[in-house]
């Protein structure tokens, strides 16, 4: 054993170089469990020689196109592949900017557990989804790690979603196996904010003035109704001279000092008029003229 594989060999470490091929070109059933996750599946031979390493659970390693300087992350999920071989989603083939057959570069590294994740959506068509976190929650479960500006995809109700890694916390690689984090979404490609016109231009699009239109009166009428005699006589119509009209109907004045959480309470003061008012125009009971029932004899 020379000098080289004895560093090839050394403890905790393993590096090869792989074919890539898609996960379509995997003889037998498809395997949509790879094709919508971050895992890959390695050749047999590849799992004995890690181990005979000290290699750190979970497995996970570092891809990398030496011709077009691209890497990114995963885990592993299957060790079926041919040898010489490793299959892989062809979204992460598409971030590696590799074709079917190209080289790729297997390296196995250990990444810290991820904190918070900040995702694009890459359509409009994600806002109609109504819990979109569990969703994605749910759908990574079948990824091991995320690697900052990937695009990855996911399958939800036989459609396909695919998200931006805009932000990563606490690496720009991390491990997302049994861990803790806070997702935050960015606004989807192609997302335009509603504009909200103000109550007055309405008014002034549906070409109605809403000053023209009279408010109903509302208030109590004593004794509004119509009777009826009981001797079958003709009544005499004098509601309309004995009742008072109501009084003309005024619109408020805004109290533009308003506070939230603030009540106020604004009551009516006295009139100048009934401040000048002396005292012998108060009111005082049984001051009025008297008169006899009996008249007095002359």
């Amino acid at each position: 054993m020379n000098f080289l594989d004895m560093f090839a060999m050394r403890p905790g470490s393993f590096a090869k170089t792989y074919k890539c091929f898609p996960v379509s070109f995997m003889e037998g059933k498809d395997r949509p469990d790879v094709e919508h996750g971050g895992k890959i599946i390695m050749p047999p031979s590849a799992l004995d020689a890690l181990t005979q390493r000290n290699i750190q659970y979970p497995m996970l390693f570092k891809l990398t196109n030496k011709f077009a300087t691209k890497s990114t992350h995963c885990g592993v999920l299957e060790f079926v592949a041919d040898e010489g071989r490793i299959y892989m989603p062809y979204w992460m083939m598409r971030n590696l900017l590799v074709e079917e057959g190209g080289f790729i570069e297997l390296e196995s590294v250990s990444l810290p557990v991820a904190e918070y994740v900040k995702m694009q959506p890459q359509s409009v068509d994600f806002l109609d989804i109504s819990n979109p976190k569990a969703v994605l929650e749910r759908a990574l479960r079948t990824f091991a790690c995320l690697t900052i500006d990937d695009i990855i995809s996911i399958n939800y109700n036989d459609k396909k979603y695919e998200f931006n890694v805009l932000e990563l916390r606490p690496a720009g690689a991390v491990s997302i196996i049994e861990c803790d984090m806070n997702v935050d979404f960015a606004p989807p490609v192609g997302y335009v904010e509603p504009e909200y016109s103000k109550p007055a231009e309405a008014m002034e699009e549906d070409g109605v003035d809403y000053s023209s239109i009279k408010i109903p009166q509302m208030g109590f009428k004593a004794f509004g109704c119509e009777g009826n005699r009981l001797d079958g006589k003709a009544k005499k119509n004098t509601s309309a001279e004995s009742s008072s009209p109501l009084s003309q109907h005024e619109r408020g004045i805004p109290n533009y000092d308003y506070q939230r959480g603030k009540i106020t309470f604004i009551r009516n003061g006295r009139s100048k008029q009934t401040e000048s008012k002396g005292e012998s125009e108060i009111f005082s009971a049984f001051q009025g003229e008297g008169q006899l029932l009996k008249k007095k004899r002359k």
